[in-house]
């Protein structure tokens, strides 16, 4: 839980310290509440990760891999509860302070000077990157391979709708699906 709540506030601090030195304000990252199309592009872009996840689960099977697994999921099937308190965490600091980092601000300032498919494909590099630091176990490759897919879609969607609330709910809520289902394999409720 504590490293969930420094990653909020790291990011969300490293986000603030990179707007004022480069002087900028938080309208660098355009934040909007979501109208009707955003509401459509978010539920799209759930079923889509979702759907690329089972995707990518049954070829990982079929090819005889293995995915590491996230050390907080480690620690959420020692304790289930942990999943309970992840689930709210996701929307509230996880899905805002990742995008906000590596959308918001990653891929915002690739774009100042890159084409934004470039940009998209960068920020995501970087973001799935930075997942082997909490990883453990074999497969810690196809694990971030499968987080670079994932974040592809999470940039896109906030290119589509220049809004970062839309991929910050999107990634919000395909975590929470994932720890809801954890928690229920977990405790023998699935």
């Amino acid at each position: 839980m504590s490293t969930i709540l420094l990653q909020g506030v790291t990011f969300g601090g490293l986000s603030i310290l990179y707007l004022r030195f480069r002087d900028l304000d938080f309208e660098f990252v355009s934040l909007s509440i979501p109208d009707r199309r955003d509401i459509a592009v978010i539920i799209g872009g759930i079923g889509t990760l979702l759907g690329l996840l089972i995707v990518a689960s049954r070829v990982i099977s079929s090819l005889g891999l293995e995915s590491a697994e996230n050390q907080v999921v480690t620690v959420g099937q020692q304790n289930p509860t942990a999943f309970l308190i992840l689930i709210p965490l996701s929307f509230l600091l996880v899905g805002p302070g990742e995008e906000l980092l590596y959308r918001g601000l990653v891929q915002g300032t690739l774009r100042e000077t890159l084409h934004p498919t470039r940009a998209i494909v960068l920020a995501s590099a970087l973001f799935a990157s930075i997942h082997l630091f909490s990883l453990s176990g074999e497969g810690k490759l196809v694990y971030v391979g499968i987080a670079f897919v994932l974040a592809l879609v999470l940039g896109a969607t906030y290119e589509y709708t220049d809004n970062l609330v839309v991929p910050a709910l999107i990634h919000g809520a395909y975590n929470a699906i994932q720890f809801t289902s954890a928690y229920l394999t977990a405790t023998g409720g699935m």
